[in-house]
């Protein structure tokens, strides 16, 4: 799939290889690579899965494989819970 300059994506680059990584890791954690997931504008038309380079909102520029185009985050803080619903008007009439 091809992306042109300008669009906003997000980018991935292995910063630590497992074997770099500090001895003091838990064996879970140490196993893996130390990942940088950052979203900007790329600066070149580029491909999924391709190296890249995108600037971020503040203006640093960071070099990675093309992941995802047009990100957006899917987190939350969870299911309403009704009975903090009335915390802030507690002594409003």
């Amino acid at each position: 799939m091809s992306v042109p300059k300008g669009s906003w994506v997000e980018i991935e680059a292995v910063l630590l290889k497992p074997e770099e990584r500090a001895p003091n890791l838990p064996p879970d954690t140490a196993k893996v690579p130390y990942l940088l997931k950052v979203s900007g504008f790329l600066t070149e038309d580029s491909e999924l899965g391709q190296t890249t380079a995108v600037r971020t909102l503040i203006g640093h520029e960071y070099r990675g494989l093309l992941k995802i185009v047009n990100p957006s985050y899917a987190h939350s803080f969870g299911a309403t819970v009704p009975e903090l619903l009335g915390i802030g008007r507690r002594g409003k009439a």
